[in-house]
């Protein structure tokens, strides 16, 4: 028998202290580079998408791969192509943590769209209140220190 699985996440996280580090002109290499270490990992990538002070990632996880292992290794991955490539020169590292949150599949077409209108979004809903909106929805209580 073989093995088979669908866990689709809603993968988020910051710049450190929310700064407005990713600029519009160079995120497109920032998610290639995302891309590519899901993709090494056996994860299937949605859609990836932001604006300059967080990322949102949908995508399918392994059932083989620790989801604190993966985010780890996107981190690291992201913020050495970003130095490398000298991408984001303000940038100056991700914020602990990360929210990670998992969805039928039914909900993947909303999600990918949610994604890729970010910019349009955010123009009425700051990055924090965004997440504690998020948190709210899975009712996952969290601390206002984190938002500031």
């Amino acid at each position: 028998m073989s093995t088979y699985h669908q866990i689709l996440y809603q993968l988020v996280f910051s710049t450190k202290n929310r700064n407005p580090t990713l600029l519009k002109e160079n995120r497109r290499d920032l998610y290639k580079c995302i891309y590519g270490i899901l993709n090494n990992k056996s994860c299937f990538t949605h859609q990836i998408g932001g604006i300059e002070d967080h990322t949102h990632i949908i995508f399918e996880l392994h059932p083989s791969i620790a989801l604190s292992n993966l985010v780890k290794d996107i981190k690291l991955g992201a913020t050495s192509f970003i130095k490398e490539k000298n991408i984001f020169p303000d940038f100056d590292g991700w914020q602990d943590g990360y929210g990670a949150f998992t969805y039928s599949i039914e909900a993947k077409e909303n999600l990918i769209s949610y994604v890729k209108n970010q910019e349009e979004h955010h123009k009425t809903q700051s990055s924090a209140d965004e997440l504690k909106q998020i948190l709210e929805e899975f009712k996952i209580i969290y601390d206002e220190k984190y938002f500031i």
